[in-house]
């Protein structure tokens, strides 16, 4: 299995960029950041943990993901560009197609997208989603974003976005840029994602891995698809050797450590550390 890392970007300690020179140099695969446009003070929407408040105020300082994954690029050669996780129904698609295309060209496709649904359905409400076809948006979203980077004349009709035949350049290097979902493995979701993705991301509360990858592999199999669809864990707690099987029976590709949002010495010191533990070269 790879290895990656996230960072729940804020404007305060170490920045993307900097931590990604020092991921690489410490044998890392892949790094990760957040999206949130903003978080509205008045919310309905309960946190994911069920609770009425953040667990903290990075929610409302995260930075935006396409320029910090930008900078991150620019200091890097090799080290893998994602999102844990993006909101791409907050935005334009055509604009973000031009922007993910950019990256993926300007990193030598490095690019994969790390998507949600949103669980902050007030955020996506002044983004004019509603809550209820959330998943039909985001569908859409990446049906015109696949069509503008792998059609000459690209074209897309749907009921939250359209457009006639176009040009749209560059192409990302790697066509079509995968698109991996981070969500609770409910049958649902499963599904959904061997019709519109390309592989499965855990959440931090997401337990027995390899009997929700099997589920998806199932509904996998069932759409047609080829291949194996792709399983990345992210990690929320030290994990035992009896996690470490389960993720290895999921056929999981990656396993993604979160680092703290602290000052660049804190940082680099969690990441000497978890390195070692995991026996990465540099």
């Amino acid at each position: 299995m790879r290895n990656g890392i996230v960072l729940f970007t804020s404007d305060r300690g170490i920045t993307p960029a900097r931590l990604a020179q020092a991921a690489e140099e410490r044998g890392f695969d892949t790094i990760y950041v957040p999206e949130h446009t903003h978080i509205p003070v008045r919310r309905d929407a309960l946190h994911p943990t069920g609770g009425e408040e953040l667990p903290d105020d990075r929610y409302l300082r995260t930075l935006d993901p396409w320029v910090s994954l930008a900078t991150c690029a620019a200091v890097t050669t090799r080290i893998g560009l994602s999102t844990a996780v993006s909101l791409p129904v907050e935005s334009d698609p055509i604009t973000l197609a031009k922007t993910l295309a950019t990256l993926d060209h300007l990193s030598g496709g490095r690019v994969t997208i790390g998507a949600g649904f949103g669980w902050n359905t007030d955020e996506l409400t002044d983004h004019h989603v509603p809550a209820a076809k959330r998943r039909t948006v985001l569908a859409e979203y990446l049906g015109a974003m696949r069509a503008l980077w792998t059609q000459d004349v690209a074209s897309y009709e749907g009921e939250f976005v359209s457009f006639g035949p176009s040009w749209a350049y560059p192409k990302p290097p790697q066509g079509r840029i995968p698109v991996i979902i981070g969500a609770g493995a409910g049958p649902k979701t499963m599904k959904w994602i061997a019709t519109h993705a390309d592989g499965w991301m855990t959440t931090p509360t997401s337990t027995d891995v390899a009997a929700s990858a099997e589920l998806l592999r199932k509904e996998w199999a069932e759409a047609g698809r080829e291949g194996e669809p792709d399983v990345r864990v992210l990690v929320a707690k030290r994990p035992t050797e009896e996690d470490f099987a389960d993720w290895m029976a999921a056929g999981a590709s990656e396993l993604i450590w979160g680092v703290p949002d602290s000052d660049e010495s804190a940082v680099l010191t969690h990441l000497d550390k978890l390195a070692a533990r995991l026996g990465l070269e540099s």
